[in-house]
Parts: C-alpha cells; sequence; structure tokens
C-alpha cells in the first residue's frame, strides 16, 4: 500500500462526511472547524448522514469537547434534519 493523497476540501462552511471513513472523522472534524474559524466562518453545517447514529454521536462527542464551539444542535428540515448537525463557532481574532 502507498501513501494516500490528502483529500482538498472546500472550506465553506459545510463538511459532508459521507465520503470519509469514521475512524478518520476523530482528526478531521477538529481540523475542518479550525479551518472554518481561520477564514472567519463561525456557522458550520456537518453532514454526518442518518443511518443508525453512530457517526452523529462521533460528531456530537468531539463538539462537546472543543472550546471554540459555543452550540451546536441538529439541523431542522431546511438544514438536513437530524442528519446534519449546526456548529456555532466562537469568532477568532484575526
Amino acid at each position: 500500500m502507498g501513501d494516500i493523497d490528502p483529500v482538498e476540501l472546500p472550506i465553506n462552511g459545510i463538511l459532508d462526511l459521507h465520503t470519509f471513513h469514521p475512524r478518520d472523522v476523530k482528526e478531521l472534524v477538529p481540523h475542518y472547524l479550525e479551518a472554518c474559524q481561520a477564514k472567519g466562518i463561525t456557522s458550520v453545517r456537518i453532514i454526518h448522514g442518518k443511518g443508525i447514529g453512530t457517526l452523529r454521536e462521533i460528531v456530537h462527542n468531539l463538539l462537546r469537547k472543543e472550546p471554540d464551539v459555543l452550540n451546536f444542535q441538529l439541523g431542522d428540515e431546511t438544514s438536513g434534519g437530524w442528519g446534519a448537525t449546526l456548529v456555532t463557532l466562537k469568532k477568532k481574532d484575526l
């Protein structure tokens, strides 16, 4: 097995986890939130899918540990319902 090239993610406040392996989420989510803050993005939508809820729980546990997360909640009918989590980040001094 050779090295895998890193995936270039657009930092636009929407993180779709469908294409990632669950084991990568623990590193990906905090790095993505940090990158959003660096760009002045404080509203983030993390799409984890509905499924059986395992990925959602992983994401929520990560968010609870992040000091720069002001709050988070499941999406409403216009933002993915319980298949997405809406996150509000603290503003970073740029």
